[in-house]
């Protein structure tokens, strides 16, 4: 049945299970605070850049179009709640199951859609993976380092715990070193992979609900490692605030103005408001990575209690978030390539 399998876990796949190349820039929020939103040739390259341009360039992407279709799946989630529970509780008209069964078909259609566009996302995690270095640093031989500096004869190395025939494989060994993110967003994209060729009937419904189970625990623990990182970003941009802040305040107490040192008083507001500008698309990626963690704790955990209504909501925000930031994005890209045509 469409519409029971349309219950499942709707994951969108982030932090880092976005389809990178089609991005403008490599980080999310890097495009749009590196901008000087005072100088004078900015401020008019913002005026001569059109939404319909903005838009264009998201949806050319297989990751703008998954954005637009989450923003209108969820959408459709949320007002179908109001339709059922608060507009038109206690009616069951003709029309009305129609539209309810239409809305219904278009969701799922929808979600169905973004699955696809997804598929073989695992391949930048993987081609990640691959540009490591084969030979990992455990298994270097430390003893080697520390005799050879001192000129003492090195003891025989210690069988390393990734030697052997099995694991001295290249391909092992990068999976072996690389770091945690990259290897949950590669088993993520492997299972989300999965769980969508068992709703195209090419594998077995089992597998594919195993393969679902499995992909929300990495979802799960890949949104946990985004908020960690988000807070040491957000405290090393706070860091440098409060620097700018009281570098600032310290000329302005040994009497320098604006006027007196021009260019170092331009040069702290600049900086000033770029370190604003990064903590605020900080804060809007923490908020939607929280929506994140929220949605799919209800399936990791099977949460029963209110699961409609809090994923609904959840994925809607997150949803929107999400291409707010996008939306922000690009049009720094449309700026930026503007202002690099204009010199």
């Amino acid at each position: 049945d469409e519409k029971a399998e349309e219950t499942e876990v709707e994951k969108e796949n982030e932090p880092g299970k976005d389809v990178q190349e089609d991005l403008p820039a490599d980080d999310g929020e890097e495009a749009a605070y590196e901008l000087d939103e005072e100088d004078e040739r900015v401020r008019a390259a913002e005026k001569t850049v059109g939404v319909h341009e903005i838009w264009r360039d998201i949806l050319a992407t297989s990751y703008g179009r998954d954005k637009a279709f989450k923003v209108m799946q969820y959408t459709i989630r949320v007002y179908l709640l109001f339709h059922t529970r608060i507009l038109f509780r206690n009616s069951a008209s003709a029309w009305q199951q129609a539209l309810v069964r239409r809305l219904e078909s278009t969701r799922a259609g929808l979600s169905f859609t973004r699955k696809m566009l997804l598929l073989f996302n695992w391949l930048t995690p993987l081609s990640t993976v691959l540009a490591q270095k084969t030979v990992p640093y455990a298994s270097l031989d430390s003893s080697f380092i520390s005799h050879s500096l001192t000129g003492v004869p090195a003891k025989n190395p210690t069988p390393s715990l990734l030697s052997g025939p099995l694991l001295s494989h290249p391909f092992l060994q990068a999976l072996l070193t690389a770091p945690p993110p990259v290897l949950l967003d590669l088993f993520n994209g492997l299972s989300d992979d999965i769980h969508a060729l068992s709703r195209l009937g090419l594998i077995g419904p089992k597998t594919g609900a195993r393969a679902a189970r499995f992909s929300d625990w990495c979802w799960f623990f890949g949104t946990f490692v985004g908020l960690v990182q988000n807070g040491i970003e957000m405290s090393i941009v706070q860091s440098q605030q409060r620097q700018v802040e009281n570098r600032a305040y310290q000329e302005s107490m040994s009497g320098a103005t604006s006027k007196s040192q021009p260019k170092a008083s331009k040069v702290d507001e600049k900086e000033l408001a770029r370190l604003q500008r990064k903590s605020y698309w900080l804060n809007i990626s923490r908020t939607k990575l929280m929506m994140d963690l929220i949605f799919v704790a209800y399936d990791v955990f099977r949460f029963k209690r209110g699961k409609d209504t809090v994923q609904s909501s959840a994925g809607l925000a997150a949803a929107i978030l999400s291409s707010l930031k996008l939306h922000d994005k690009y049009k720094s890209a449309l700026v930026t390539k503007t202002v690099s045509s204009s010199l």
